[in-house]
């Protein structure tokens, strides 16, 4: 707020002041606006250099109670207070701080900063590795990205030295003596808040702790801080709620994220959506949609993302030698069972479920969707057998419904797809796996062992069977899609349409925490920093924007390429009739999952899935009382989606192989003419 706005109290003005039970160390540091309502101001105190705003509204509280905007039993020191606030009860006082217009603070105990503060940035995350060896440096627009490269690239010493100066140098501009609370922010019934930045549009109710740290709140994501938290090192997102008792500390909080119902979070990364109630978090990376919501569950050292942990899921990373010094990688949209327990280091292959206790240090990431099961302490997988459960397909279609952030600016940039590159990519070297093992092992093995786990035969040709399937799924679906963009009149026009765009996606791709990439755009951006051609945060921020804006058409890249690969047959060598058996097959493989699909949905309509209904009545009531509360299983969304699909799917390949046909047909017309 200008310094021109402001100016001495008068001779009045002071009069009525202490008249109304007023104090100050001296006048003439408190600077007014004019139009300033000196009665408005009742038994408060103020030390240092202060300035007060106008206060000439009225403001409406919990009940419909209305209430003069001004400021009553009160310690303000070196405070700017703007326009239209309403401050009442300040048990202690209110030092250094910015307070924008239409701010309430209401029976709060302290508001101060002391000397100057960095509000959370710059706060060292001991994440994934107790003892610090990959510590991640927190700052207000921290991404999952960033995050992923700090924590994981510190063989890139250069890159994370270079990374960790930005970092430092946006800590410094944000440095200051004086705190600042947002407008339309609420503080009430709170006790200690000490070096924190507050944005606009934050409520704070009712809260034990905050401090250093930085509530990055505003008018289309709010933030909100609930009873009887603890925050201390912390910076908290927009979108993002922390209530009930929860504990936080040494953490960054990314957006439209909830923890609360006591749970406690420790040098742990929480990013979009991510939801922690009763558990723990210890060094955790907790990539987007990672949810946890029982009391007995505790994620430490791992990095998650769309990952689900049931009741009892818990982690070691401690041998009890040279302590708490292991990690693990459980990759994306896994799920934990109850009571599951994994030893790490271990590496989980995308979208596994992991069922019991594993005591070896399994890594299972070429063998995705799969099932990791303990019996009789072994560890026995699956490979692909994910791909029929329809919890998997649910799960794809509920994330992006479940994104809270309301923020124009998303921070992380979020793939949701099941299929991509970096998914099939596993999935062929999978096959390749897979049969390697059956070669060697010989035909008439019946179990096969693979990096610490097990692997009966039906599992090994089933998984096979399956992920070549999903890859079927994969390419006819990128085919579809990219000669829908085109003109079709000759065979010419098949091949220029499917011609890739550049070689930018060839090789191999990575999972940044949500962002799925190619591996050497990232090794190119790691390379600008290294070289000083990049020096920025905010143009890696932009990198990391570009390459989600451009997924489709770096896929498509990759896809021409793996074509290539798999079939040991480029699309420009293949006749248009080839392309048309990979359209066939695709359907099929469209059809068989959708199928399995169905059939597994069906399991959830049997008659034990019925034990409990009709608690009182006969089977006629238990089938009434489970129709009632779980629908018919004819009339389900989601199956009558599943039937919806395979007749979409099955039309859309008939008319793509008519179109190719014709493309056939017209060739032959004009060589005849």
């Amino acid at each position: 707020m200008p310094n021109d706005k402001y100016r001495p109290l008068t001779t009045a003005e002071i009069q009525q002041l202490e008249q109304n039970k007023n104090k100050a160390e001296n006048w003439h540091n408190i600077l007014v606006k004019e139009g300033f309502d000196a009665k408005r101001l009742e038994n408060c105190r103020f030390s240092g250099k202060n300035r007060i705003g106008l206060l000439n509204e009225s403001m409406t509280f919990f009940g419909n109670v209305t209430k003069h905007c001004g400021l009553y039993n009160a310690h303000f020191h070196n405070c700017t207070l703007g326009d239209n606030v309403f401050v009442n009860h300040v048990k202690n006082y209110i030092a250094n701080y910015d307070i924008e217009d239409h701010v309430i603070i209401d029976n709060t105990d302290l508001l101060a900063v002391e000397g100057v503060s960095s509000f959370g940035n710059g706060i060292q995350v001991s994440v994934l590795d107790e003892t610090g060896g990959r510590k991640v440096a927190i700052y207000d627009q921290l991404s999952a990205h960033l995050a992923y490269m700090l924590a994981f690239y510190k063989h890139r010493r250069v890159f994370t030295d270079k990374l960790e100066q930005l970092i430092d140098d946006y800590t410094e501009e944000k440095k200051a003596d004086q705190g600042f609370v947002g407008q339309y922010s609420q503080i009430i019934n709170c006790r200690e808040i000490k070096n924190v930045k507050i944005g606009a549009h934050t409520i704070i109710d009712g809260c034990s702790k905050l401090e250093n740290g930085s509530v990055n709140s505003n008018a289309s994501a709010p933030v909100k801080l609930g009873h009887e938290i603890i925050m201390k090192d912390f910076i908290i997102s927009s979108g993002s709620e922390v209530t009930d008792g929860a504990i936080v500390s040494n953490c960054f909080i990314g957006q439209g994220c909830k923890l609360g119902s006591q749970y406690s979070a420790e040098n742990s990364l929480f990013f979009a959506n991510c939801q922690g109630f009763h558990g723990e978090a210890c060094a955790l990376f907790a990539g987007p949609y990672t949810v946890t919501h029982h009391k007995s569950t505790l994620l430490i050292a791992g990095m998650f993302s769309f990952c689900n942990a049931g009741s009892g899921s818990n982690q070691s990373n401690h041998m009890y030698k040279l302590g708490p010094i292991h990690h693990g990688i459980v990759e994306r949209g896994s799920k934990t069972t109850s009571d599951s327990y994994l030893l790490w280091p271990a590496k989980i292959g995308a979208f596994t479920m992991v069922m019991g206790r594993h005591y070896k240090n399994s890594d299972t990431s070429d063998m995705p969707f799969s099932y990791l099961i303990e019996n009789k302490d072994e560890s026995w997988l699956a490979p692909a057998i994910n791909l029929k459960s329809v919890g998997t397909i649910r799960d794809v279609l509920k994330w992006p419904r479940r994104d809270k952030r309301t923020d124009p600016k998303k921070m992380d940039c979020v793939n949701f797809n099941l299929l991509s590159p970096f998914t099939i990519q596993k999935m062929a070297k999978g096959i390749r796996k897979l049969k390697e093992i059956q070669r060697i092992s010989g035909e008439t093995t019946e179990v096969f062992s693979y990096n610490n786990t097990k692997i009966k035969r039906t599992s090994l040709l089933r998984g096979i069977e399956l992920y070549h399937m999903a890859i079927m799924k994969f390419i006819g679906n990128s085919i579809i899609t990219r000669l829908n963009t085109c003109t079709l009149e000759t065979q010419r026009d098949v091949y220029y349409c499917l011609k890739a765009d550049s070689t930018v996606g060839k090789g191999n791709w990575i999972d940044l925490a949500g962002l799925i990439a190619p591996k050497h755009t990232i090794s190119e951006l790691l390379d600008g920093v290294e070289a000083g051609s990049i020096n920025q945060l905010r143009q890696i921020e932009d990198i990391f924007y570009s390459l989600h804006d451009n997924y489709y058409n770096y896929e498509w890249n990759w896809t021409v390429d793996f074509i290539a690969k798999y079939f040991d047959k480029s699309l420009e060598d293949m006749s248009v009739e080839d392309i048309i058996q990979i359209i066939k097959e695709w359907q099929q493989s469209v059809v068989a999952i959708d199928k399995m699909l169905y059939s597994d949905a069906k399991k959830e309509f049997r008659l034990e899935s019925m034990t409990g209904f009709g608690i009182d009545g006969d089977q006629k009531t238990k089938q009434l009382d489970f129709e009632n509360v779980r629908g018919k299983f004819e009339s389900n969304d989601f199956v009558r989606e599943i039937l919806n699909h395979i007749d979409r799917k099955t039309a859309l390949g008939n008319r793509v192989i008519e179109q190719l046909h014709q493309t056939i047909s017209r060739e032959e017309v004009n060589e005849k003419l």
